[in-house]
């Protein structure tokens, strides 16, 4: 996976705003970040529920790394791209829009 496929797939997800956080692109929803791309590490940094962290790790085993500390403690998760393909990055994005959408939003979800 590429960052331009990485940003194309986030700007499908209802409401969705590209920023920056650090120098790299971000994702939000409702101004609040669920995603952010490191360019020069080729990671994807999202914001993931226990539950989801299980589940997307069954699906895909050793392709997401809590990041270490109070961070990690809070659900974000590295998902090294080089190793994804899309639909799983596709998962993995809208699990984390989905942590901070409001339930109307989320009945519009693809």
């Amino acid at each position: 996976m590429l960052a331009t496929d990485v940003t194309r797939l986030a700007s499908r997800l209802p409401e969705v705003v590209e920023g920056a956080h650090n120098g790299n692109p971000d994702f939000r929803l409702a101004g609040r970040i669920f995603a952010t791309l490191w360019l020069e590490e080729e990671r994807l940094v999202v914001r993931l529920t226990p539950a989801d962290i299980a589940t997307l790790d069954e699906e895909a085993p050793c392709l997401l790394t809590p990041i270490e500390g109070a961070w990690g403690r809070r659900g974000w998760t590295n998902l090294d791209l080089w190793d994804a393909d899309e639909a799983f990055v596709g998962r993995v994005l809208l699990a984390a829009w989905r942590r901070l959408a409001p339930a109307l939003l989320d009945d519009e979800s693809p």
